[in-house]
């Protein structure tokens, strides 16, 4: 299953980030320009199709499972950036996402700032946001 909504990949990552710090989300592939994503890269989180917020990533490690498995720990700063409501389907491994493809941030103020999480997510799907 996987994260339901804002509050809970936040949650899932306080909890991540107390048992070993600092924050890291692991994947099997290592990025082919790892140094372009540590300067200014984020990761965007699809949350039940829809990207709702974002991550700086602040590091890209390489890591190994307990059997030995190869994987890239990419570590990420704590904070979550709302960011305007995008539908995208879910995907598995890494994604690029140029700047020019990547959704606004979200201001203070602004209409969808202060919409409640699934109303954003509802008229981002309609292709109203």
């Amino acid at each position: 299953m996987g994260v339901r909504d804002i509050a809970h990949l936040h949650a899932l990552q306080t909890a991540r980030a107390g048992q070993n710090p600092p924050l890291r989300h692991f994947t099997r592939n290592f990025p082919k320009r790892a140094e372009e994503l540590v300067d200014g890269g984020s990761m965007y989180w699809v949350i039940t199709g829809t990207i709702l917020v974002r991550q700086l990533l602040v590091g890209v490690e390489r890591a190994t499972e307990s059997d030995g498995t190869p994987r890239t720990a990419l570590v990420l700063d704590p904070a979550l950036v709302y960011v305007e409501a995008r539908p995208m389907r879910a995907f598995q491994g890494w994604r690029y996402l140029p700047a020019a493809d990547a959704p606004a941030d979200l201001t203070a103020g602004s209409v969808s700032a202060d919409m409640p999480e699934e109303l954003r997510r509802q008229l981002a799907a309609l292709g109203l946001l």
